[in-house]
């Protein structure tokens, strides 16, 4: 939705998503056009409106509505390397609704089991996580089974105030990747307000509850160790071309290493949180990072973007800056072809950047960085093209990172759950230091919307994967044909 979200004749705050749209914003309209485009409900049988343009369940009464979707997700892929046959079976939900003109709620869940690629497999036996999805819980001959639910309840006091309350996640940025808070990591426990000062600026406070599976656990049931993080964004729209976002955000232990509660300390309710000097009084380790967004309209459909990140948690045992940076580059009908967007995007990520002497009180949830999912360490270059033809869409993405990843017991600072202090490797950090890593990607699906109220589609794709140092060079090449649904965004790209 670039056209609406990102006009010249609008300042709208798109940096924290996702977003409610009420039926007063500037993308309402876009936004109906796409979930009602090619419907024609008229004379049609229910079976033909749920799969062809219309929701399962679909109730407006004048005091509320509700949406009910069944989301199939069920894919068959070939790796050439090896023959290795990988598929994806997924049953899933989407219920959401309104009621009156101020709550709102949305729940979603998916019970999954699937065979993956070879190096997603690697990732999912080390982190036993699926990608920014769930725990693992392993099949017999190597498949993985696991769940994924989000939920969200709120309360929309006027066109000023939301507050909403659940499990979910929260993406900060106007890019792809995000270095300050991305949706990469699974969903955790949150309450998110959300206040529009005026018209010129959006303040976004979080408190969110997660867990870490690496530290040491103080009780006889082996559950993960928990902590709070508390997220601040305040977006300034400067003119309708130009905008600059604040970002704070403090990680804190729920309990130290002898089981002893800390709690939620009510100091971190201060809607002011730009300096750890104005955090808690208490000795507890807390891990502090700041951050800026920005973005400017240097065209009528191009766009500029960026983002600043300063990991305030330096360990004395590091030489080097603890920073992380974007710059990028999108617009849609390139070439004045119309529906064809693009984007070009540059991360980096300075060694350490993210992590902490106490492992606990990482930049991370449950193992997976709740920034960018190359962690620490690296370069990367991004380029997406999207294009849509009547109910047809195309995509293409390349990736290109270059990273240092650990060399015996040496941490050279891409895995961010790592302690900060101990093994470290000496001498001034730089980027890329440790086994010098390339890694080449590209992916390209060609879909068939066939139900776009839940994304329900045919979708042919192919993937090939390259990831090569002095020890090891692995290559992926996938082919995969399925019926797909839902608004998950499913990472592969690491």
């Amino acid at each position: 939705m670039n056209k609406a979200e990102y006009t010249i004749n609008t300042n709208a705050h798109t940096a924290v998503k996702p977003y409610f749209i009420s039926d007063s914003s500037a993308v309402r309209r876009l936004y109906d056009s796409i979930v009602m485009a090619g419907a024609d409900n008229s004379h049609k049988s229910w079976l033909h409106r749920i799969v062809f343009s219309g929701h399962a369940v679909d109730v407006k009464n004048g005091g509320y509505t509700l949406n009910a979707d069944y989301l199939p997700d069920l894919v068959l892929g070939k790796q050439l390397e090896g023959g290795r046959t990988i598929w994806l079976n997924t049953r899933g939900y989407q219920v959401s609704g309104t009621v009156g003109s101020n709550f709102f709620f949305y729940t979603s869940g998916y019970e999954n089991q699937g065979k993956f690629a070879n190096y997603e497999t690697d990732y999912i036996n080390k982190t036993h996580m699926v990608p920014g999805q769930g725990y693992n819980r392993s099949l017999p001959a190597g498949s993985k089974d696991w769940a994924y639910v989000t939920a969200l309840i709120g309360y929309q006091a006027g066109k000023n105030i939301s507050i909403a309350l659940g499990e979910d996640k929260t993406f900060i940025g106007e890019g792809y990747r995000s270095m300050l808070l991305s949706d990469y990591a699974s969903a955790c426990p949150l309450l998110r307000l959300t206040v529009n000062l005026g018209k010129k600026f959006r303040y976004m406070a979080m408190w969110t509850y997660m867990e870490d599976q690496n530290a040491v656990q103080f009780n006889s049931f082996s559950n993960n160790r928990r902590k709070w993080g508390v997220f601040h964004y305040i977006d300034w729209s400067i003119t309708n071309r130009a905008s600059l976002g604040f970002f704070n955000a403090v990680i804190s232990e729920e309990a130290n290493d002898e089981g002893k509660l800390r709690g939620f300390d009510m100091n971190y309710i201060n809607p002011v949180y730009f300096s750890p000097a104005l955090g808690p009084a208490s000795q507890a380790a807390d891990h502090t990072l700041i951050g800026f967004n920005g973005k400017y309209k240097i065209l009528t459909k191009t766009i500029i973007y960026g983002q600043l990140l300063f990991d305030q948690s330096l360990s004395s045992a590091v030489k080097g800056n603890n920073n992380a940076w974007q710059a990028g580059l999108k617009g849609w009908d390139l070439f004045k072809v119309s529906n064809l967007n693009y984007l070009f995007e540059y991360n980096t990520a300075s060694p350490f950047t993210y992590s902490n002497k106490y492992p606990i009180v990482n930049y991370a949830e449950l193992n997976e960085p709740l920034a960018d999912p190359l962690g620490a360490n690296f370069k990367e270059c991004i380029g997406i093209l999207n294009y849509s033809l009547g109910k047809f869409d195309f995509q293409g993405e390349l990736l290109w990172a270059k990273y240092g990843l650990n060399m015996g017991d040496i941490n050279y600072g891409k895995d961010i759950t790592l302690a900060n202090d101990v093994n470290i490797a000496p001498g001034y950090s730089v980027t890329g230091q440790g086994l010098a890593t390339t890694l080449k990607y590209a992916e390209g699906t060609v879909a068939y919307i066939l139900n776009p109220k839940y994304n329900l589609r045919m979708e042919i794709g192919v993937l090939v994967r390259q990831e090569s140092n002095a020890l090891s060079n692995t290559k992926t090449i996938l082919f995969t044909v399925g019926l797909r649904s839902s608004f998950r965004d499913l990472y592969h790209d690491f």
